[in-house]
């Protein structure tokens, strides 16, 4: 199992430079990544009077603070971005990296405030055929090879992205959603990896087990049996005590999660201020 720490993209990690500290400190203490927000405005009555930076210029601060761990975004909306300069964005820094870009993907949300708020498409569905149109452009746009499209909502004519990512074919993608909701949970299968949030546990709480087995056995139908020996990556979440992580940890690491990763309860004020993040970086990721 790997470790990680995630932050929102606002408060005090608007800072590039504040970004920059926390990826060097959790790449000291030993932990395995890095995940950033992807917001414009998040729930615009949350977050009034709240500074937020662009999640591609803190990844990357924190890229060039580091040396070792996996940057990305948990999770871009990629429907709210140009599939083009999307791909420019991640390739960009996938090479100045060194290849460690993870991209996480999804629909986005609160719909209304991050996309309506500028007179956006708010209706789900159309979302989510934007989600899995431009996902697929990212992927070709990656290999560095010519790319025609023309589809119901891009079109691309004889266009070839160069460079390439470092990374081959292209960087991990993981696709978040809610589970029991299973379409969301169907593109993942279709990718590297899936970070579900459950309904049963808000943001920096860990999920129940007998959930996360239910999960996996439905990726595990999904993909099926030739795709066993592929690596593939479940991603869970919540906030841990140092004292006594493996009460929490082990039993999802059993039940087939391949990534922790660390999060402040979105409740309150601590998850995007910069002290608690650091004080929980300071002491190490768990260990199993």
């Amino acid at each position: 199992m790997r470790f990680s720490i995630n932050i929102p993209n606002f408060g005090d990690f608007a800072d590039a430079r504040t970004v920059a500290r926390v990826a060097q400190a959790a790449e000291e203490a030993g932990w395995d990544g890095l995940f950033v927000w992807d917001h414009v405005v998040h729930s615009k009555q949350q977050r009034q009077g709240q500074a937020f930076g662009d999640p591609w210029m803190l990844l990357t601060a924190a890229a060039l603070a580091t040396s070792r761990i996996k940057l990305g975004p948990l999770v871009t909306p990629v429907a709210r971005r140009r599939p083009e300069q999307l791909a420019r964005q991640v390739a960009t820094l996938d090479a100045m990296s060194g290849g460690r870009v993870i991209f996480g993907a999804g629909l986005g949300g609160p719909i209304d405030d991050e996309f309506g708020s500028f007179g956006d498409e708010t209706d789900p569905k159309v979302l989510a055929e934007r989600l899995d149109e431009g996902l697929d452009l990212l992927a070709r746009y990656w290999s560095g090879d010519q790319v025609n499209h023309d589809g119901r909502h891009y079109r691309v004519d004889d266009v070839t992205l160069l460079p390439a990512t470092v990374q081959r074919p292209r960087p991990p993608v993981w696709i978040a959603g809610y589970w029991p909701r299973k379409t969301p949970m169907r593109r993942a299968a279709r990718w590297d990896g899936a970070v579900p949030l459950f309904l049963s546990a808000n943001h920096g709480v860990a999920p129940p087990v007998e959930e996360l087995r239910d999960l996996m056995s439905y990726l595990r139908e999904l993909r099926g049996e030739e795709a066993a020996d592929t690596p593939y990556d479940v991603i869970v979440g919540g906030i841990t005590d140092p004292a006594d992580h493996r009460s929490v940890i082990e039993p999802l690491a059993e039940a087939g999660a391949t990534w922790w990763d660390e999060r402040q309860l979105i409740r309150g004020n601590d998850f995007y201020q910069l002290d608690p993040v650091l004080r929980r970086i300071e002491q190490g990721p768990p260990t199993l």
